[in-house]
């Protein structure tokens, strides 16, 4: 007999890891799609020119595409691991009436969290400092502009499009961000169920000494 029942803690984690797909999802595809824009270059980290003659701007410097590779790799992966825990225990709890947690799963997802923590803070800190240093090129490259998103509104020289450059850096690292967030909030969860299944564990087998060691204990009592 099919059923869909979950433990709260373990709805409230499956409900962080769909957010964390989909911010993965949107990262990748900002990611992808600014790449494309500037002719599969990475413009982290790069330097522009202003033309004044024609008024466009060019780009002069970028860094290695194995940079925008592995955040989009880090996005990819996270999105594909959240959405098959999902897809897992929709299943698990479809055909199992007694699907439990077992301490091994726990320590194997704290595992995860950890190295998907460490992912994201170092693919934020690249983002963060890649985007700063383009949009300080930037801002001293064109002078009749104030703040790097202005730039999208002036012409970039072909085959360059850089019309959602910082729109696009901006929601790849904002959405990082929001997945390293989330990871902390599902790190605390998992740790949570961890020292519950603990505690249920040691109760079990409190009891299960006692029941073992009642027949010995027990004495009969004396009639008079």
């Amino acid at each position: 007999m099919f059923r869909i029942g979950l433990p709260w803690l373990l709805l409230l984690e499956l409900i962080l890891y769909a957010g964390c797909f989909i911010c993965g999802v949107i990262a990748a595809a900002w990611m992808t799609l600014t790449q494309g824009h500037f002719d599969g270059c990475c413009i982290l980290y790069g330097s522009v020119h202003f033309n004044t003659s024609g008024q466009v701007l060019n780009v002069e410097g970028t860094s290695s595409p194995s940079v925008c590779y592995f955040i989009s790799a880090i996005a990819v992966c996270m999105a594909i691991y959240c959405f098959s825990v999902i897809l897992y225990w929709i299943y698990a709890s479809c055909i199992d009436e007694d699907e439990r947690r077992g301490t091994v799963s726990l320590n194997i997802s704290l595992g995860v969290c950890g190295l998907l923590l460490f992912l994201l803070l170092v693919s934020g800190c690249i983002l963060k400092i890649g985007r700063d240093s383009l949009c300080f090129s930037v801002l001293h490259s064109v002078p009749s502009i104030n703040s790097c998103e202005d730039a999208e509104n002036t012409t970039w020289a072909h085959p360059y499009t850089g019309n959602q450059f910082y729109t696009g850096l901006y929601s790849v690292e904002r959405s990082m961000w929001v997945s390293f967030f989330f990871w902390v909030l599902i790190t605390a969860v998992v740790v949570v169920q961890r020292r519950q299944n603990s505690s249920l564990k040691v109760w079990g087998d409190d009891e299960w000494s006692r029941a073992e060691t009642e027949p010995f204990l027990h004495r009969p009592s004396r009639h008079r």
